[in-house]
């Protein structure tokens, strides 16, 4: 477990989180973060950029352009690529 900090409650409900933390994760004025209830209390982390999503949400949205290339194809302009780069 990491090191406990204790921060208080303003009268407007605010916190300031410690500088030490917000340099440690890069927390800058601006960084939208998120407070998930827990069964062990409160936990802030950073919010997520994107919004989760599943393989199947996103499979085929990166169409490829051009004719299909079969297993062999990949396999022998993979070896080409590293005799190149010998």
């Amino acid at each position: 477990m990491g090191v406990v900090t204790a921060i208080t409650l303003s009268s407007k409900g605010q916190v300031v989180l410690p500088k030490r933390i917000r340099a440690q994760r890069n927390w800058q004025p601006g960084t939208v973060l998120e407070l998930e209830e827990t069964a062990e209390g409160l936990l802030i982390k950073s919010a997520r950029i994107f919004a989760a999503t599943t393989v199947q949400q996103v499979f085929g949205m990166a169409r490829a352009k051009g004719a299909k290339r079969t297993l062999a194809d990949m396999d022998a302009a993979i070896v080409a690529e590293a005799r190149r780069h010998k």
